[in-house]
């Protein structure tokens, strides 16, 4: 376990020690079997390290937060949706609100949605039409320069996605994650500052699904990395997450996070239930 503990970097408020899994890093090109895959929990092929790191509190942050500077924010949202584990109701009234607000929020000319996911460190996960899933507790970036672009046509259409950027179009990817009960007792999310982490800490990983392979970036632990969480997060609350950018231009691209346990969690802190929605944003020219 290093010792290390990235300290202050321009963290505000208090901040607390929590233990973050990093990868190791190593020679060959690490690889993971996916959830579909394992019909549980991922099965890695690599070595993880905990490192207790300072994470500060989003909040007295939150009104300078951006998706374009720092890859993730911190937003008020009250959904109308009755029950977030009823797969109808997200597809006929979630999507619609996050849709608007996702347009309102961005200024996005169109938003797709394509993927949905409940996590839940209860003993059981949380369920999913594809099975139960716990949190993500590796720290890591959904999306590479490679999978990010390749998600996009596999969504979009490979010749709608070319046309959006031969006009001069942007695409982006963002994550909208959502307490589905509150206050968040346990397994906070916390995330990078993406301005912090240098690319050379990004490891691209292959993620086996059962019938195909995809890439996602691990995180190596670096002494620049600042990390932050939203204290007692609530179900009226979602944190936007970017997870890629068809600019390059030196604005965020890849945002790492992960789960963690809060140091003041005990065995009667309430599991954390969170549902999180994969959509990507078209701004045409």
């Amino acid at each position: 376990m290093k010792q290390i503990v990235n300290r202050d970097h321009g963290m505000t408020g208090e901040n607390i020690i929590g233990e973050l899994t990093y990868m190791i890093r190593q020679e060959e090109k690490p690889y993971f079997e996916s959830s579909m895959s394992t019909g549980g929990e991922p099965k890695i092929f690599f070595k993880t390290e905990k490192c207790p790191t300072a994470i500060g509190d989003m909040r007295s942050i939150s009104n300078s937060l951006s998706i374009d500077i720092n890859g993730f924010e911190l937003i008020s949202h009250r959904s109308d949706v009755a029950n977030l584990y009823e797969d109808e109701l997200i597809e006929t009234q979630y999507n619609k609100e996050l849709e608007l607000l996702l347009r309102q929020k961005t200024g996005a000319d169109r938003v797709v949605i394509f993927d949905h996911t409940r996590r839940s460190n209860a003993i059981n996960g949380a369920d999913n039409p594809d099975g139960k899933r716990g949190p993500a507790v590796r720290v890591h970036a959904d999306y590479t320069v490679k999978s990010g672009p390749q998600r996009a046509m596999d969504t979009l259409g490979e010749e709608e996605f070319e046309r959006i950027l031969a006009e001069g179009g942007r695409i982006i990817q963002v994550n909208v994650w959502r307490p589905i009960t509150g206050p968040v007792e346990s397994a906070p999310l916390a995330l990078a500052d993406s301005a912090s982490i240098p690319m050379e800490d990004l490891i691209a990983t292959d993620q086996r699904f059962p019938t195909r392979v995809g890439e996602i970036y691990s995180l190596a632990h670096g002494n620049t990395h600042r990390w932050y969480y939203a204290p007692k997060m609530t179900p009226d609350e979602v944190i936007l997450i970017k997870g890629w950018d068809s600019i390059n231009d030196g604005r965020a691209r890849f945002t790492p996070h992960g789960a963690f346990d809060h140091p003041d969690e005990t065995k009667t802190s309430k599991p954390r239930e969170s549902i999180e929605t994969r959509t990507y944003l078209v701004f045409e020219n």
